[in-house]
This record gives C-alpha cells, sequence and structure tokens, in this order.
C-alpha cells in the first residue's frame, strides 16, 4: 500500500488521497454550498495521471459533480445484507479454521487465484494479511477454510463488528468452481454467524460480478447500498 494523506478544507470537508485515488466527505451542514465542488477540484489540482474517487450512495449531486467535471464511472460495487438464517438443520462443508502461522502462503496462493482480476483482493500480499490479522475484530475461528487432501481450495472469511457479520470475502480455486462449494461455504459461514448470535449478515460484491451476485440474492441477500468509483484521466 502506498502512502495516503489527508487534506481538509477548513472544518466542513475531509479527504484521503494516495496511488492516484482519492475519498472525501462533506459535512451534510455544509452541502449544497459548492464545498464539494470545491474539494473535487483540490484534489485533481494535486493529481497527475489517472484519478479514481469513489462516491458512496450513488446520490444525484454525486454524478451531477463527477460529469461536471469529467469523471466517468467505472464501478459499481454493491452492499448487500441478508437475515442470518436457521441453519442447524443445514448440512455444511467440513471447514476448519484458519491456522495463524501456517496458513498465509496457502491462503495468499489461493487468494491470489481466485481473485486474479480484481483490482484489490488479488494482490493482497503478506505485510498486509498480517495488518489485517491484527485488526480487533480478527477471529481465526471465524476464517474457515476448505482443503481437499493438503490443498486449500477454498475459503470463507468472515468479519464481526457488533451486531453486523460481514462475509469479509469469499474464494474458490478457479479449478473447482461450477461445483457448488461457494453456496457452501456461504452456508458454513451463516452457520458460524448464527453460532455467534448474528442476525444480520452483509457482504460486498462489484455490480458486474454476475454469477456471484446471483448466488447471492439466492441466498436472500437485497441491495442496502451503491458505491460507485468514478476514473478521471488527467
Amino acid at each position: 500500500m502506498g502512502k495516503r494523506q489527508a487534506l481538509m478544507l477548513g472544518e466542513v470537508a475531509a479527504a484521503i488521497l494516495g496511488d492516484g485515488a482519492a475519498e472525501f466527505v462533506v459535512l451534510p451542514s455544509a452541502r449544497g454550498q459548492g464545498n464539494g465542488t470545491k474539494m473535487l477540484e483540490t484534489i485533481i489540482e494535486g493529481t497527475a495521471g489517472e484519478l479514481r474517487i469513489w462516491a458512496h450512495g450513488d446520490h444525484p449531486a454525486a454524478r451531477a459533480l463527477a460529469a461536471s467535471h469529467g469523471l466517468e464511472p467505472v464501478r459499481t460495487l454493491l452492499q448487500l445484507r441478508a437475515p442470518v438464517p436457521a441453519v442447524e438443520s443445514v448440512e455444511t462443508l467440513a471447514t476448519e479454521h484458519f491456522r495463524p502461522g501456517r496458513d498465509e502462503d496457502a491462503w495468499l496462493a489461493l487468494n491470489a487465484m481466485a481473485f486474479a482480476s480484481h483490482p484489490e483482493q488479488g494482490s493482497v500480499n503478506r505485510a498486509e494479511l498480517d495488518q489485517l490479522m491484527s485488526e480487533s475484530w480478527f477471529d481465526s475461528d471465524d476464517f474457515l477454510v476448505l482443503h481437499d487432501g493438503d490443498a486449500m481450495i477454498g475459503y470463507c472469511w468472515l468479519k464481526v463488528d457488533g451486531e453486523l457479520g460481514e462475509f469479509y470475502v469469499v474464494g474458490v480455486d478457479p479449478g473447482r468452481q461450477r461445483q457448488g462449494l461457494g453456496r457452501q461455504l456461504m452456508d458454513a459461514g451463516f452457520a458460524r454467524l448464527a453460532e455467534r448470535g448474528i442476525r444480520t449478515a452483509s457482504l460486498y460484491v462489484e455490480a458486474d460480478n454476475a454469477p456471484a451476485v446471483s448466488l447471492y440474492r439466492s441466498l436472500g441477500f437485497v441491495e442496502h447500498s451503491i458505491d460507485i468509483q468514478y476514473l478521471l484521466r488527467l
């Protein structure tokens, strides 16, 4: 991960910039007063090459601001939510818990294959994995992995934060796809969330990932919010 920096516009707006990407927010009470335009133009002035900016919520005002400055939508990220079902009677895969100190290399290799075309997830390295495992929410019992012999072929990593249980990332060996493993890993994740007393599950998925979106819809997930990433070629 590259160096990130913060940018403030008085006390009404703030931005985080780094590696040609940015995110910024404007206080609700300061919106509609040109502060979003000022912040965006400040970001653009300090950037060379390509600039990618996330707009959280897909608000009409964000779309209008992006269009007025030549930014084009290039990614749509859906946040979906679903009630955690009673899964006591569901037959789930014989998953194991991730073993810190032993499973890192196998997981990194599988994750890179499963998300080879993903702009962020597929490039997770050991330092980034170690950082994630040092977070307060990390629990190896919520990190379910599936083996075939000695080979790791799938995983379901959960992130429990308060009363919400997130399917943080779910991956399957590309050579083992279309065997129903993704659905069974999701069922195993639901079972773990139910065991922890979590009633609501969430996840993020690229809107153009049709097979994943179809699977999640079939499991009861519905749209909660939409994030749009815009691209400006400077």
